[in-house]
């Protein structure tokens, strides 16, 4: 845990493998995780609109096992914004938010 699943607009697809790296940072710099257990992926989307205009965003969902507490969670999303923040994007919209994902109802396998 955690699950990080950047939305982007496609602008960004050249710059997504950087993205990812940064957000995979940004989630080990908060210092909640083991670096083995977060899992870092990326949606791009070609149909968007962000406020009047079609400018570049990327959202960042974190899905980690409930049980932490708001300032944990704040944490989390101000270092994978930060981290984000240090590649330049010029006129990007960044947004992070933190989701509790219910432990009693959660599945894994490795198969």
């Amino acid at each position: 845990m955690p699950h990080c699943i950047v939305e982007y607009s496609e602008t960004l697809n050249e710059r997504i493998n950087e993205i990812i790296c940064a957000v995979h940072s940004g989630a080990i710099a908060s210092a909640l995780f083991n670096e083995e257990d977060i899992k870092t992926r990326g949606i791009s989307y070609n149909h968007y609109k962000v406020g009047k205009n079609r400018s570049s965003f990327i959202h960042v969902s974190s899905r980690i096992l409930s049980g932490r507490n708001i300032e944990q969670k704040r944490k989390l999303n101000e270092s994978i914004i930060e981290k984000i923040e240090q590649l330049d994007l010029g006129g990007c919209s960044i947004t992070a938010e933190a989701l509790d994902i219910e432990t009693e109802s959660y599945a894994k396998v490795m198969v």
